[in-house]
């Protein structure tokens, strides 16, 4: 299972001064004016199983044909292997191209119709029920709309944004993809751990509803 999305707008930053050390009493302390070189899209992906991120992407842009090519890079790293990916449900994740992508790595040969007209093409809701299918050897689980923070990948871009992007320097374009990359070969070295699925009972959501009350009482009280 593979965890997928991407990260638009990556800012290539470059701080106009030096970031001054901390001091006793003082935070580190950095420098708010900039150069702003351009800016990045990471499309990066989450092994469930391992926890590294496989073959990512950097690119200018997120356009459809971006993420289909993204797609088509891991498939190709076992080309005749079960993938299922976990993503949310952005336009371009439900394509005509995505399907005729994953028609041909699996070996569908079928009339798929046309896209705005007949067939699986027809409509985002035809496509997304072709590429959703189970029974095919790679097929898509796409999160709830405005669920996309169930996603694994999500928790890891604000490790990345925490551990690279927002304190970071960069000098140029190249500079912040070669940054990026860096972290990606640390992280999957050092950091990188499987991902365990837990199950949510009520009785712990009955007892987390119960510890906020308590901490949402105990201040008033004190205030009174």
């Amino acid at each position: 299972m593979i965890s997928v999305d991407e990260k638009p707008g990556i800012q290539a930053i470059e701080r106009d001064g030096a970031t001054l050390p901390m001091q006793p009493g003082k935070v580190e302390r950095q420098e708010y004016n900039y150069k702003r070189h351009a800016t990045q899209v990471l499309t990066g992906n989450i092994d469930i199983a391992t926890g590294e991120l496989i073959a990512p992407s950097i690119t200018d842009n997120r356009k459809e044909k971006d993420f289909v090519t993204h797609i088509d890079t891991i498939i190709q790293t076992d080309p005749e292997g079960k993938f299922i990916f976990l993503l949310d449900q952005l336009n371009t994740h439900k394509s005509e191209s995505l399907v005729r992508c994953v028609a041909t790595a699996i070996g569908d040969t079928q009339d798929l119709g046309k896209k705005g007209k007949t067939g699986i093409l027809k409509d985002m809701e035809s496509r997304q029920a072709y590429l959703s299918h189970p029974t095919h050897r790679i097929y898509f689980i796409y999160t709830p709309k405005h669920c996309s923070w169930l996603n694994p990948i999500e928790v890891w871009f604000s490790v990345l944004n925490s551990h690279v992007l927002k304190r970071g320097n960069f000098t140029s374009k190249a500079d912040l993809k070669q940054k990026i990359s860096n972290y990606i070969t640390y992280y999957n070295q050092h950091l990188a751990k499987p991902y365990k699925w837990s199950i949510i009972t009520e009785t712990a959501i009955e007892d987390l509803i119960a510890k906020v009350k308590t901490n949402a009482v105990i201040p008033a009280i004190v205030r009174g």
